[in-house]
């Protein structure tokens, strides 16, 4: 009788540390932990859709005689004033245009608190001007200043403006955006204490072409907007300095006007060709930051007035709430108790793996709801729920595989290995096209389904991270246990489990 020829299996070289996977595993738990603690961090914050927020309409009118507004006007508003928005953050803002025609009003819902922020940036028209000063005085108007004398140069109807302007008047400091650009203008500064004959507009918004906010280390200045023109306005703001800086004071002061109010006033010691400019104006973190992102947007093609700001409850109740996490609840639960039944013990390490991407995604929640103002929402939630099953099938592909080995006649502890040398390459491809998808949809989608994608790809992120530094490691340790090496019934790697036929004697 001639003796059968089993094929050779080729050795597999085993995991070296599973335990060093599972202390980063520690280390970014511990980390993500200890930010939110030193952020404060305490509940995830709630879109529009679960916690209310506030609500505000905004009636379009044109800034000056070129500006009409029209649809197309009104549609450009409404992409700039979703940028402004969101570079404030993942905040779940909608940003829309209502009703028909030129009479449309735009609608922005914030969700939480920060809506009084919102409707101090969005307001601004960010008509961005630098005029040279023809004549500066003390804010008051009225009789004081009846008898100043006339600026040459400019016309005896803007003389009597400035001279009945008064700028300690409220009314006056709230900036309208209707200055043309090729007059002169009568201005009062941003903070109230000084007013201003201005010439016709030399550099415009439109030539900047970047703008950001930053603080001097020096502690002279406070935080200032730094500015950076295209070649057009490089050209025109290095002619304007030129010609300024031998003029006496207060002609050589170039005013940087901001909707028709001065934010300041600097004298040009220097021509500066170099095509950068900073405005300063003792801002605050948070307004100079708020002014690079109105002017790195663009100025509006139309002005505002501000119609009604009010809070809004949430959009669904708390029943419909409770039903969209009962869903996931019993999502999460099928999948646990398909685990459980189809795996056996094996399917405990999928139970930890959730419960472990489950705190991840927590923390990350609240961190970056400090971070970058990130707010859950019901589309949020429902990403969640899609990744469950993307991270199910990640566990199932591995654990097939490990199966497809140990059915092979591997070892347990072998199977695990060449098994996850098979699996790694399809789950890491699957999770890629899913992060793919959602960065597309985050970036090409607006309102609650960029929500529903960024949460989509974040918990798909973490699936990959879970599978890599958990799932894998615990498997190499728990398959040196003798409960799953040797293939016990409830181990889900017994012969029965994995379809391993059992020798016959006549084989045996």
């Amino acid at each position: 009788m001639s003796t059968p020829i089993n094929p050779v299996k080729t050795p597999v070289r085993t995991a070296g540390r599973p335990v060093r996977a599972l202390a980063i595993l520690a280390v970014i738990v511990i980390a993500l932990l200890a930010t939110a603690l030193i952020q404060g961090a305490s509940s995830v914050r709630l879109g529009l859709d679960l916690r209310g927020g506030t609500s505000i309409t905004l009636q379009p009118r044109a800034s000056n005689d070129s500006n009409k507004i029209t649809s197309e006007a009104i549609d450009q508003a409404v992409s700039i004033i979703r940028q402004r928005v969101n570079s404030l953050g993942v905040a779940e803002a909608e940003v829309t245009a209502q009703g028909s025609g030129t009479s449309r009003q735009i609608v922005i819902s914030v969700p939480g608190d920060s809506g009084r922020r919102v409707v101090e940036l969005v307001g601004q028209t960010a008509e961005l001007r630098f005029r040279q000063v023809l004549a500066e005085s003390s804010p008051l108007g009225g009789s004081a200043e009846s008898n100043a004398t006339p600026v040459a140069g400019v016309s005896a109807e803007v003389n009597a403006k400035f001279a009945s302007l008064d700028c300690t008047n409220v009314a006056n400091l709230q900036g309208a955006g209707v200055d043309s650009p090729t007059d002169a203008i009568v201005a009062c500064s941003r903070t109230g204490s000084s007013k201003y004959i201005l010439a016709p507009a030399e550099v415009l918004g439109t030539q900047v072409s970047k703008a950001s906010a930053g603080i001097d280390q020096q502690g002279a200045s406070g935080w200032y907007v730094l500015l950076t023109f295209n070649g057009e306005g490089t050209r025109a703001f290095g002619s304007l300095t030129a010609r300024v800086t031998t003029l006496p004071s207060p002609q050589n002061q170039v005013a940087i006007v901001l909707d028709g109010l001065v934010v300041s006033a600097p004298a040009i010691n220097e021509a500066i060709p170099s095509g950068n400019a900073q405005i300063t104006g003792s801002f605050t973190q948070v307004e100079a930051q708020d002014l690079a992102n109105v002017l790195k947007y663009g100025a509006l093609p139309l002005a505002f007035d501000r119609g009604e700001v009010q809070q809004v409850s949430p959009t669904l109740g708390a029943d419909q709430l409770q039903a969209g996490l009962l869903a996931g609840a019993l999502g999460l639960l099928l999948v646990i108790v398909f685990s459980l039944l189809y795996y056996r013990a094996l399917g405990l390490v999928t139970v930890g793996s959730l419960a472990i991407a489950g705190i991840i995604l927590y923390l990350l929640f609240l961190v970056l709801g400090e971070a970058i103002g990130f707010t859950l929402t019901l589309a949020g939630i429902a990403g969640a729920i899609v990744s469950i099953g993307i991270t199910a099938d990640s566990f199932i592909v591995y654990f097939e595989r490990v199966r497809d080995e140990a059915r092979e006649g591997r070892s347990i502890r072998s199977a695990v290995e060449s098994g996850w040398a098979r699996a790694r390459h399809t789950i890491v491809v699957a999770d890629t096209v899913s992060i793919l998808a959602a960065v597309l949809l985050y970036f090409f989608a607006v309102g609650g389904v960029r929500g529903f994608a960024f949460t989509l790809g974040l918990t798909t992120i973490i699936d990959l991270l879970i599978v890599f530094i958990f799932t894998k490691p615990i498997l190499t340790l728990v398959a040196k246990l003798n409960f799953f090496s040797s293939g016990h019934p409830l181990s889900g790697f017994s012969p029965k489990s994995i379809g391993r036929k059992q020798a016959s004697p006549l084989e045996a």
